[in-house]
């Protein structure tokens, strides 16, 4: 499936991407206090990772990662390559709609299966991406400002409520510096930062990319700085204990919020965000994986949707509960597994892509 898209269309899904999940939980929660310290020094790796990625494309700035992968790495190795990010694509995806599942059933739905509720996402979902990148970049420009807006409303409410407290942040590195950077590497580089690795897939598919790098770390910082805010309003309002304690931070947060008995409820806003968030980074791996599958095995895109989709489904029920679903992901998969995709492949097709290059002149 062969689309096009414009340089605004894709870093406007970027900036939806990176945002996505990252609101619904408390990043940095071993360095507490200096929580955003350890956010900042995670997007500077995080912006090093995607110097790296975008190095990669622009010396094929025709092919994306799987066909990288098949052209540097060969036809079996390459092959091995593409179907393990693809595979590790589907599993990001199917995290996201464990997430989204049980969001809904903590704060909506609290009588409804959560089979129930993940079929109905997943059913949506894979019907967006039936329609291939195209639509979905398109329809993620018509999101990012509804997102970027709720956002800045929540954050004008907490200011003009006094709810934030800027004592919270003192004292600075109390404990030194090595609780953040335990905190910063590798849990938060891998989640959000590093996921721009999927964009690999993506930026073949720009038509005029003159601007393209410059457009996406441009984005990337803006992205980064903003979620650094947010991420540090669970420390200046509910302070390091409970804002460590809470399922969800910023939706206790949220609901703190009253102002002349008139404004109220606006958590109700917080979860209409987060779905569409949630919605748009799972439809991105979705897509990125249905991608992937479509180039390894040859079969049409329609079809591999179908499939991934039911895979995806059967996946997001890997954890027993939401408490392993948590475990499971940040100390499992992002101490054994991220960093390997991440890093490790990425850096390898570099480096062959360095010295296939040099040896042929």
């Amino acid at each position: 499936m062969k689309q096009s898209i414009r340089v605004t269309e894709l870093v406007s899904y970027l900036a939806l991407f990176e945002v996505g999940s990252t609101t619904l939980f408390f990043l940095g929660v071993e360095a507490k206090r200096d929580a955003w310290l350890a956010m900042a020094l995670a997007a500077c790796a995080g912006l090093l990772l995607l110097t790296m990625y975008l190095i990669i494309h622009r010396t094929n700035p025709e092919l994306d990662l799987y066909e990288l992968c098949r052209r540097y790495f060969g036809k079996v190795i390459g092959f091995a390559a593409s179907f393990a990010f693809a595979a590790y694509f589907t599993y990001e995806a199917s995290r996201n709609l464990r997430d989204l599942g049980e969001l809904t059933v903590l704060t909506l739905l609290n009588r409804t299966p959560l089979a129930f509720i993940m079929l109905v996402a997943i059913i949506v979902i894979a019907s967006t991406v039936m329609y291939g990148p195209r639509v979905v970049f398109l329809v993620s420009g018509g999101l990012l400002p509804i997102i970027l807006l709720s956002y800045a409303t929540i954050y004008t409410l907490l200011l003009s409520t006094g709810l934030i407290k800027g004592e919270m942040l003192l004292p600075i590195l109390e404990h030194g510096f090595k609780p953040v950077l335990t905190a910063a590497i590798p849990e938060l580089v891998s989640f959000p930062f590093g996921q721009t690795l999927l964009f690999l897939v993506f930026f073949p598919l720009v038509k005029k990319k003159e601007k393209l790098r410059r457009g996406v770390v441009i984005t990337y910082i803006i992205t980064a700085i903003c979620l650094v805010a947010i991420n540090q309003v669970n420390i200046l309002v509910l302070g390091p204990t409970l804002a460590a304690n809470s399922t969800l931070p910023l939706l206790q947060v949220v609901q703190l919020i009253e102002i002349a008995e008139v404004f109220e409820r606006i958590d109700v806003l917080f979860v209409l965000v987060l779905f569409l968030g949630l919605g748009a980074k799972m439809t991105a791996f979705y897509m990125g994986a249905v991608i992937g599958i479509t180039k390894i095995t040859g079969v049409p895109y329609k079809i591999v949707t179908v499939l991934l989709a039911v895979c995806l489904y059967i996946l997001s029920f890997l954890s027993p509960n939401y408490p392993h679903h948590i475990w499971l992901g940040v100390k499992f998969v992002v101490t054994y597994i991220t960093s390997v995709f991440q890093v490790a492949l990425p850096f390898m097709l570099l480096l062959t892509i360095w010295i296939r290059n040099k040896s042929a002149t």
